[in-house]
């Protein structure tokens, strides 16, 4: 198989997905500030519906990685709402996001 970065083939697009998922483990892994990680996670699932949508187009499956990647966008899109509810309940309580700081097991 050759690999080639052209806009379009299949190996461009899991190039960029590789770098999105990279990203976003890094970003979980390096950051301790909860706005952070939720973007990290945000990432992470971006790259999985690119991967879909990749797979769908190259691998004449029709839509039904489009329809999995609207899934992911829907998942995304509640995920995000209810992480920053917590998010914003949590810097009421402490008066901080910085998750070291928030952990209630410590004590």
């Amino acid at each position: 198989m050759e690999w080639s970065f052209t806009p379009d083939s299949l190996s461009g697009y899991l190039i960029v997905s590789g770098i999105l998922f990279l990203f976003g483990i890094l970003t979980i892994l390096t950051r301790r500030n909860a706005i952070y990680i939720l973007l990290g996670v945000e990432l992470i699932l971006n790259a999985a519906g690119l991967n879909f949508v990749a797979f769908s187009r190259f691998g004449n499956l029709g839509v039904d990685g489009h329809i999995f990647a609207v899934f992911i966008i829907i998942l995304a899109a509640s995920e995000a709402a209810v992480a920053l509810a917590i998010i914003l309940q949590i810097f009421n309580s402490y008066g901080t996001i910085d998750l070291n700081e928030t952990n209630l097991m410590k004590r």
